[in-house]
């Protein structure tokens, strides 16, 4: 009758192996565990080529030890950034509950491990698994796309729409939802944004230059551009001091056609760097009205001079009476709430500057949505025009 072979696990070879170097003597080790002393040097002979992997378990690969601590290492990073890849697309759905999270789930089922995204969403599997046996209604369903469409947006414009500018930027986008609609799940999901504070005013119009007629008369609507542009500057707060922000408004689509950030007030660093981008970018109509406060940058000689030169009319608000030029304080105001109140800590020049740009440029220009334009963004006003 032939000999049934053993068969060996991996502890027991790998303890075979350590036991003959702790003993010194292969033949002997070998009688002692009743295994031929061929098959002991075998295994010696695969220990000193593989180490700790020279043994796997069955069905698995042998390989060198170095290598085996690289595969876990990397199988474990990998696993890691799947799991920051599911929490980055699910983190804005946690304010909306556990229903959210596990339509989310179930929609990403054939795309990442359940197991995981249950895990890293901090949800039970066995309760996510019950859900599923009894289906999400249409309602549910409705409500949880309606949630997850107005969390997209209120952070894809950095928490600086309300309801109603977020309820205008979803019909845009082909969702059929109402303000209230938008009101009522931005409270349940703790949505607000940002906060308004009051800011310094810092004219001086204390001197004695001249003073021109308010000739706007707070008729802040124009049927062309380049008809009325109104100007301000306010202070931003830095690290250890100030940059002082000058912006010019075309009334006509809103849009901030110059602007300049410096660091002193003077005429040169303030209104006509502002100046020189605006004519750059639109052209100057004959009879402009060229509206702002008494500020000595607009009232000396050299930017008057200049206006005449184009032939602008100049206008200027009554005295302390920041309600004459409340297109540009609506614009700081803006600013102020959406972006430098929302800063922890104060920023550097560079930063700021950079900061400054996105928001006009890329921001308040191209995608925020303007009540006096019918909440449309600058570029469709003009486009519709």
């Amino acid at each position: 009758m032939a000999e049934i072979q053993r068969r060996h696990s991996s502890e027991f070879k790998m303890n075979a192996v350590l036991l003959s170097y702790e003993r010194k003597n292969v033949i002997n080790t070998a009688r002692e565990l009743k295994i031929a002393p061929k098959l002991l040097s075998k295994w010696r002979t695969i220990y000193r080529k593989y180490k700790q992997g020279s043994f796997p378990e069955r069905g698995k690969k042998r390989i060198y030890y170095e290598d085996s601590k690289i595969f876990e290492s990397e199988k474990k990073l990998a696993e890691l950034q799947l799991r920051l890849v599911i929490l980055r697309e699910a983190i804005k759905l946690k304010p909306q509950g556990k229903q959210a999270l596990y339509f989310f789930i179930h929609q990403n089922k054939n795309k990442y491990p359940i197991g995981i995204m249950c895990q890293v969403l901090g949800v039970s599997t066995s309760m996510y698994n019950l859900k599923m046996q009894h289906p999400i209604s249409k309602r549910e369903m409705q409500v949880s796309l309606f949630k997850e469409a107005i969390t997209s947006v209120f952070y894809e414009f950095k928490q600086y729409n309300g309801c109603v500018l977020i309820a205008r930027e979803l019909c845009k986008r082909g969702v059929q939802i109402s303000e209230d609609q938008v009101t009522f799940f931005m409270k349940q999901m703790a949505l607000k944004r940002r906060v308004k504070k009051k800011y310094k005013v810092t004219t001086d119009s204390n001197h004695k230059l001249f003073i021109s007629p308010n000739i706007l008369n707070r008729q802040f609507t124009t049927h062309k551009p380049s008809k009325v542009w109104v100007s301000d500057i306010t202070y931003l707060q830095i690290e250890r001091r100030f940059l002082y922000l000058t912006v010019i408004i075309d009334l006509f689509d809103r849009k901030i056609v110059g602007w300049n950030l410096s660091s002193t007030l003077s005429t040169n660093t303030t209104i006509l760097p502002a100046w020189n981008m605006a004519i750059s970018n639109r052209k100057v109509q004959e009879g402009l009205i060229f509206h702002s406060d008494r500020g000595k940058q607009y009232a000396n000689k050299l930017f008057t001079t200049t206006l005449n030169q184009h032939k602008c009319v100049q206008s200027m608000s009554g005295k302390g009476n920041s309600i004459d030029n409340a297109v540009s304080e609506s614009f700081f105001n803006s600013l102020k709430r959406e972006l430098i109140y929302s800063q922890k800590t104060l920023l550097t020049p560079k930063e700021m500057r950079d900061e400054i740009f996105d928001y006009i440029e890329n921001w308040y220009n191209k995608n925020r949505r303007h009540s006096a334009l019918n909440y449309k963004t600058i570029d469709e006003f003009n486009t519709e025009i």
